[in-house]
């Protein structure tokens, strides 16, 4: 089976709904996914737009999620306290922030990426900052799974 990420949100390549942005509620939209490669033992995930007008900008990294989730909920970041790790995005917090590209710089992609891990759980302090923790994490990566969301003002 292909290891694959889907949003219950969001269709592949379409938009995210306000809700899910920090125009809207801000909210951590729901993530699924199956075909969990053999040999994971945690999951790590990233959320990057390339089209922000001064290169890549990171709206969340998290690690050490469990190799036996197939989800993360609505949310997960304000949720119940749980083994996952929240790392620094570059609006410098330890969370999810969601799309809010600039008035006028078109369509931005969001990738949310998903990697499984042959690491139970990786020792990452949050205060790294994602660019960094996602060098760490690529040197344990089995295999990786993606979804692209669209926003734009």
């Amino acid at each position: 089976m292909t290891f694959s990420l889907i949003s219950p949100a969001f269709v592949d390549g379409q938009l995210i709904p306000q809700k899910y942005t920090r125009l809207g509620e801000n909210l951590f939209p729901p993530l699924k996914w199956t075909g969990t490669p053999e040999g994971t033992q945690s999951f790590a995930l990233i959320v990057e737009d390339p089209d922000a007008t001064r290169g890549m900008f990171r709206h969340c990294a998290i690690i050490n999620i469990p190799g036996s989730w197939t989800e993360l909920p609505q949310a997960v970041d304000t949720g119940p306290e749980h083994s996952i790790k929240f790392i620094r995005n570059d609006f410098g917090n330890a969370r999810y922030d969601g799309p809010q590209p600039p008035a006028g710089t078109g369509v931005h992609h969001y990738w949310f990426r998903l990697a499984a891990l042959d690491a139970a759980s990786l020792s990452i302090p949050e205060d790294v900052g994602a660019e960094e923790a996602w060098k760490r994490v690529r040197k344990h990566l089995v295999e990786e799974a993606a979804i692209v969301g669209t926003f734009g003002q």
